[in-house]
C-alpha cells in the first residue's frame, strides 16, 4: 500500500525515485511575428533561437504574454533559421496579438541528484527575433 509523501524525507528534504519539474530554458521577450488561427495548434519559433535554447521540436512549452497577462502550454514547431518567426496557432492564436512579447518556458523533469547540476539557459533575442544574448542562470 503506498501511503502519501511515502517516499518523501520531509524533515531533511530529500525526495527518494522521485522527478522534479524543473525550469530548463527559455526564451525571453521574443516578439509575436504572426497568429494563426486556422492552423491545428502549437508555436512556430525559428530554428536558431530553438538550438540556442536546447528547446527541440515538438516539446511542450508555456508561453507567457507580457502584454496581457496571458499564458497557456502548447507543443513547438520548428521554423526556417534566423526568420524570426515566433507564430501562435490554432486557439493560442486567440491570446496573443501581432507585436506582443512573449516568454517561451521549457521545463525538464530531473531527479533530486540532477536537480543540484541543472543550469537553465535563457535566450534573449532582439526586438526582431535574432539571436542576441545566451546566459546560464546560475543562482535563484
Amino acid at each position: 500500500m503506498y501511503l502519501c509523501g511515502e517516499n518523501i524525507d520531509f524533515v531533511n528534504h530529500k525526495t527518494k525515485n522521485m522527478f522534479l519539474q524543473l525550469f530548463k530554458s527559455k526564451i525571453h521577450c521574443a516578439t509575436v511575428t504572426e497568429a494563426n488561427l486556422n492552423y491545428v495548434g502549437s508555436i512556430t519559433i525559428d530554428e536558431t533561437l530553438m538550438k540556442a535554447s536546447g528547446i527541440l521540436e515538438g516539446e511542450r512549452v508555456q508561453v507567457v504574454n507580457n502584454n496581457n497577462g496571458a499564458r497557456l502550454e502548447t507543443y513547438v514547431i520548428k521554423g526556417e533559421a534566423d526568420s524570426g518567426v515566433i507564430c501562435l496557432n490554432g486557439a493560442a492564436a486567440r491570446l496573443v496579438e501581432v507585436g506582443d512579447v512573449i516568454i517561451i518556458i521549457a521545463y525538464a523533469f530531473v531527479n533530486s541528484e540532477e536537480a543540484k547540476n541543472l543550469k537553465p539557459t535563457i535566450v534573449f533575442p532582439n526586438k526582431k527575433n535574432r539571436l542576441s544574448e545566451i546566459s546560464e542562470l546560475t543562482e535563484a
